[in-house]
């Protein structure tokens, strides 16, 4: 996962997860995996693979299907399923079994020297997720030198706008809805507290 490589050339395959269905109980429970990983961004892989058969994009790598389709309208099916498919991917790196905690000395280094402290940096992203309207995802990037937190809707990505992504929470309502129903909050607090991977996060500072 060094420099956000995820995936290689079509047909596309979804990636196996980095730990157990059941890993991230009780934060996010064995059911919503089922979902999310089972349906959700399997549906996204086996969508991309098909939309790209046969066509320009059939030997190209996830990245180069997302950075050749995206913001051109008549390729929105493509960059949608495609972004969908690397977003989750790294997500589920994103997260680990006992995560939360300290950051790995560097990392913590430089969330200090952007946001003062790793409890500011936690806030903005928490409170990024829940002013993100509908669907989409919070972000941990990489702006030059500077942390920053970026919200994106929908399959938006950090990659397209030039920004390196750290890492990410998933605040589609399917992310969270089967186990805390409404209350986004709660998920992304929790997500914060227990599960980041932050190991995952200072690995792509490169």
């Amino acid at each position: 996962m060094s420099n956000n490589k995820i995936e290689s050339a079509s047909p596309h395959v979804l990636p196996s997860l980095p730990y157990a269905d059941n890993a991230l109980d009780p934060v996010i429970s064995a059911n919503t995996i089922g979902f999310h990983y089972g349906k959700h961004h399997k549906g996204y892989v086996e969508n991309l693979n098909k939309l790209v058969a046969e066509t320009e994009f059939a030997s190209l790598t996830l990245e180069q299907i997302i950075t050749k389709t995206a913001g051109k309208t008549d390729k929105t099916a493509i960059f949608n399923n495609a972004a969908q498919t690397w977003n989750h991917t790294f997500y589920w790196r994103s997260l680990r079994p006992k995560g939360g905690g300290e950051p790995p000395a560097v990392l913590k280094k430089k969330i200090e020297a952007s946001f003062g402290a790793l409890d500011a940096c936690k806030k903005e992203l928490a409170t990024a997720a829940m002013a993100q309207f509908g669907s989409g995802w919070v972000w941990l990037v990489l702006d030059g030198g500077t942390l920053k937190v970026v919200k994106t809707a929908n399959a938006e990505m950090p990659m397209t706008a030039g920004l390196k992504p750290l890492l990410t929470i998933d605040v589609w309502e399917h992310a969270y809805y089967l186990d805390y129903q409404n209350r986004r909050a709660d998920y992304v607090n929790a997500v914060l507290d227990k599960l980041i991977n932050w190991d995952f996060a200072t690995e792509n500072l490169g």
